[in-house]
């Protein structure tokens, strides 16, 4: 089996203002925290020689995440290095009318590890539809984020997703959870 890190769009403006203002510093304090956690599993792919791969959402005109913008940019603590792929996507399924699967191909990858934001769209979105495609997929439970969505809070969210995720399964590959800390290469 051969692994690539799979990060998907942590991006400057991903979760701003994606609640009310008194719960937003707890959703930064957690992307924060996470984003530690894929800095920390992205230097052991790298050391590794593992396939570091990024996913950036290129919004639209006006969006947050317009491509371009300061929003649209990489978070800084997980920058690409010289090297590391990088696939534009402008739907929540990171393989939808992206280079993503060539790039996985180039490097004859079967299993995915999974991280980023947002949990209940791009990451759940992609995770099955790797599986779909033949890929076992890897996603690190404490490794996504998402903000609040109405009376949802982002982590009963991201709770919901790893229970309903956890062993997902597809013709023969599924769906793994682990700990970012449970992860080696």
């Amino acid at each position: 089996m051969t692994t690539a890190l799979l990060i998907i769009d942590v991006q400057n403006a991903i979760l701003e203002g994606e609640c009310s203002p008194e719960r937003q510093p707890a959703v930064d304090a957690a992307l924060t925290e996470t984003i530690g956690r894929l800095q920390s599993i992205q230097a052991r792919a790298r050391a590794a020689h593992i396939p570091v791969i990024l996913v950036q959402h290129d919004g639209g005109p006006g969006d947050p995440l317009a491509r371009s913008s300061h929003g649209w940019g990489l978070r800084h603590e997980i920058a690409p290095v010289l090297g590391e792929d990088i696939v534009h996507k402008k739907s929540c399924d990171s393989f939808f009318q992206t280079d993503l699967q060539e790039q996985l191909e180039k490097h004859a990858i079967t299993h995915l590890v999974i991280g980023g934001c947002q949990t209940q769209f791009c990451v759940d979105t992609t995770a099955r539809r790797a599986i779909s495609l033949g890929y076992d997929v890897t996603l690190l439970s404490d490794g996504h984020a998402t903000g609040d969505m109405g009376e949802l809070t982002f982590s009963q969210i991201i709770a919901h997703h790893n229970h309903l995720l956890g062993g997902f399964n597809a013709a023969g590959h599924a769906i793994e959870l682990r700990r970012s800390d449970e992860i080696t290469f």
